[in-house]
Formats: C-alpha cells, structure tokens, sequence
C-alpha cells in the first residue's frame, strides 16, 4: 500500500500503536490506514491540520464521487478514531456522518444446487473446505485457519479459534463433514501435502494455510462448473447452512451459536430467506375463505 507523502511518519506511528493496543484486526488496521491515507490525498495536507469543514467536503467529495454507502461509512470509523483516539480532537468529527446502508437479502442455494456445487468440487481439498463452509457454516476466514488438532472427533466439534470478533467457539462436526474431512486427510497425507499437526487446508507450502481469496476464487469457478448462474462465494454456503437450519425447524437461538452472531437480529434475517418456512405459513386470506368454504359445507 503506497502511503501519501502528506502522512507524516510519527502520526502513522501514533495511529499504528493506538490500534495494536486495542489489539484491532490486522484487516481493520490496513482499512483504518487507507481511510487516512485517502484524507491526505485529497486534502494536500497532514490531517493534523485540518478542519471541521474540510472533513465535511471531503465526505461530500466522497458521496459525489459515487464512493458507496458502505466504503464511506469505513473511513469515517477510520477518520473518528484518528481524531478521537490518536488526536484527542472529537470536535473536528462533529460533521462525518454514516450513511444508511441498505441491506440485501443473502443469496441462498437450495438443496440441490448445494449437491451439485459440492459434486463439482472433484479435489478433495476443496470439496472438504467447501463442506466445512455448509456444514458447520464457518467464515471463509475461519475455514482456512483451521488446524488439523482442530478437528474434535471425540465431541464430534469444530474448535474455531479467535473467528470474528476475536471470539473463540465450537462449531458443529456432523458425521458426513468428518467423512469428507477424514477423506481429504488421507489424501493430503499420502502425497505429503499435510503436516500432521499443521493447517487443515494447507497452501502450496504446507508451512502456511491457504489463502482465503484462492479458496473464494476457486469456490466461484466450482458454481460455474456446477451451472449455478447465482452469485456464489463462500458467505453464500454459509448463509445456505443458516437457511437449511431454519427450514429444518431448528430453533433460531441454536443457530446464532453456531453461527457465532452476537447478536439474535442478525441471525433472524435468514427468517426472510427461509422459503420452505414461508409456505407452510397459512395467510390470514386462505383462513378466511376455508372458513366460509367449511360453513358453506355444513350447510350443504
């Protein structure tokens, strides 16, 4: 990441050691970083000199730049803890506002196109992580990061550690995910591409995990083998694994732990998406008429 000449060294510095205190992400450190560093671009200046009314034309610059809701609302949280925090200036934010982001329904693949992504998966490397992602709904992130002392085949858990929110949890390891999981470990051992006691879904060099963005290249181009023309990524097999449980008549609070939500508003979204639940809802309207069409036959 090139950084604006007008940083200057000992603010970044600052900033820098503020977040590792807090003991921030290392992704929300770099999108903090970027936030000021695109300041300083368009401001000339080090953003120890600016004012109240460049913040508020600079967010004006972003909105009419056609910059979306979601991105400025990340560099104002960048912004409001370079000011408030490192700076100990809350007043020069007063005028950054977020903006309202609206919220799209999560794509969801149905049980047969779940079967048929998974079948294009011929690798049993791939095949196993994307049976993690919709088995026990795990991140992308949390997939790769798992280690092969992970795998609880006694408790017949998932140990998911440090997953967002820098939270540990256990997350569920079905009989069918240990079999795709206990496949690929045999695979993997007898061509020397796992250490034993190292990373579950290695990379290239077994030394390291592989990389969250080869996994969700490779899961986009397994839809297109499998002629699924939804969007897919790998949030799109965990919001699958959420939906197929609520479908399943699975009580919503059971899937906010195995999701890892903080909060129970975040998984009642899937509530939305959950079709198999929408029909077996009688509406008020076939209530009513079944009521008539009942009295008009105890008439009869």
């Amino acid at each position: 990441m090139k950084i604006s000449v007008h940083f200057p060294p000992v603010l970044r510095q600052s900033i820098n050691e503020d977040m590792s205190l807090r003991k921030f992400a290392v992704k929300t450190q770099i999108s903090y970083i970027r936030a000021i560093n695109r300041l300083c671009e368009y401001l000339q200046h080090s953003p120890e000199n600016a004012t109240r009314e460049e913040l508020r034309e600079f967010q004006l610059f972003l909105v009419n730049d056609g910059v979306s809701g979601t991105t400025i609302n990340g560099i104002i949280s960048g912004l409001k803890f370079l000011y408030q925090i490192t700076l100990d200036n809350s007043q020069i934010v007063s005028k950054l506002h977020t903006i309202p982001v609206a919220r799209n329904l999560p794509i969801v693949l149905n049980l047969e196109e779940m079967k048929r992504f998974l079948a294009a998966a011929v690798h049993p490397k791939y095949h196993a992580a994307f049976s993690v992602a919709y088995g026990a709904g795990l991140r992308v992130s949390e997939v790769v990061s798992l280690k092969v002392s992970d795998v609880d085949k006694e408790r017949m858990v998932l140990r998911v550690e440090q997953g967002k929110g820098s939270k540990d949890r256990y997350a569920k390891l079905s009989p069918a995910l240990h079999e795709h999981l206990r496949h690929w470990w045999v695979f993997a051992n007898r061509y020397g591409q796992m250490h034993r006691e190292g990373w579950l879904f290695p990379g290239l060099d077994p030394i390291n995990h592989m990389s969250a963005r080869q996994l969700s290249r490779i899961c986009v181009e397994t839809a297109k083998l499998a002629g699924i023309t939804k969007k897919v990524s790998m949030h799109t097999l965990r919001h699958s694994f959420a939906t197929h449980l609520l479908e399943a008549h699975v009580d919503i609070r059971v899937i906010q732990v195995l999701l890892g939500h903080s909060r129970l508003s975040t998984t009642a979204l899937y509530a939305q998406v959950a079709t198999n639940l929408l029909r077996e809802v009688i509406s008020p309207l076939d209530a009513l008429e079944n009521k008539d069409k009942t009295k008009d036959k105890d008439k009869s």
